[in-house]
């Protein structure tokens, strides 16, 4: 009986496929930024699952049984951090009980926490909204801020992974390279858009406009997070009399409707930006994500 158990185990062992060479990093995003950068770095050494869509809030995710067993089997997590995903992110940490991504560890890394973030709050509470004690999350609409995510995440890798060490520093020191000169011309093309006054729908783009010198007026939500009532919206157009604003703003998975409404009354341009990778077709991987954006500001500005 023995002999025949050591048979059968045997043969079992013998048709199982061998692992690769080289088994991909096992990878997820909680954004589709983070996920495009991860691919940017680590190409074909890693496989890269993705928590959220472009036309998706991702403050309101849902932790989904599919998403849990993806954070189960991850060898690294790349989120925002800063409490983007303080509504979704721990239930799916606590849920897939694997001890390399948890808080702390070298498998989580939280892109917020390499940059400097704007409006951060003295006090938070809930009658503010959806406000953030950290500062503003949406860090990946200035490209400065890719790099320096870049060049953490970069080191990330070599350490969670440290066999193909060199193959992330390589790759890293490729893409600095080309997103430096990329930063170097959009800098140029944006500089038309500086003091440009303009609406937000949310306030999706703080960091876009840190990086540009653009002058945001007014926003449309009465609280982050809310959507703006028809009085609200008499009212933010009653602000603006007198003030020569250029264009109202929103991220591609917002409902348009607001900023459409603010258009037709204020006779100026309702655009779309993509916000993220994905979030329109032009913005296919990040350097489309900005060339889209810069050229979306500048059709809009040109029709001054």
């Amino acid at each position: 009986m023995k002999r025949a158990w050591f048979t059968a185990l045997s043969a079992i062992a013998l048709a199982l496929p061998a692992w690769p060479a080289h088994a991909a990093l096992r990878i997820l995003a909680c954004e589709p930024e983070w996920g495009a950068l991860a691919r940017a770095l680590g190409g074909d050494l890693v496989d890269v699952a993705v928590a959220t869509s472009a036309l998706q809030d991702p403050h309101q995710i849902q932790a989904k049984p599919s998403l849990i067993a993806r954070m189960r089997s991850a060898d690294l997590v790349v989120c925002t951090g800063a409490e983007l995903e303080i509504g979704w992110l721990p239930v799916l940490l606590q849920q897939s009980g694997n001890e390399k991504v948890q808080p702390g560890q070298p498998g989580n890394f939280a892109a917020a926490d390499y940059v400097r973030k704007l409006e951060v709050p003295g006090q938070v509470d809930r009658s503010q909204g959806d406000v953030h004690a950290s500062g503003n999350p949406h860090i990946q609409t200035d490209p400065r801020n890719i790099a320096l995510v870049a060049a953490a995440l970069g080191a990330r890798l070599q350490q969670v992974d440290p066999a193909n060490a060199s193959q992330y520093a390589q790759r890293q020191a490729d893409f600095m390279q080309r997103w430096r000169d990329a930063i170097a011309r959009w800098t140029a093309q944006g500089a038309l858009l500086k003091s440009v006054p303009v609406v937000s729908q949310h306030k999706a783009f703080s960091y876009l406009y840190d990086w540009l010198g653009m002058k945001e007026v007014a926003v449309l939500e009465p609280k982050p997070g809310v959507e703006p009532s028809a009085s609200h919206l008499e009212q933010v157009l009653a602000t603006l009399k007198g003030t020569r604003v250029r264009m109202v703003l929103y991220a591609a998975y917002l409902d348009p409707r607001p900023s459409e409404w603010l258009s037709s009354h204020a006779a100026i341009p309702a655009v779309k930006l993509p916000f993220t990778v994905g979030g329109t077709e032009g913005a296919k991987d990040l350097f489309g994500l900005f060339d889209d954006t810069l050229a979306r500001l500048l059709a809009a500005e040109a029709q001054k």
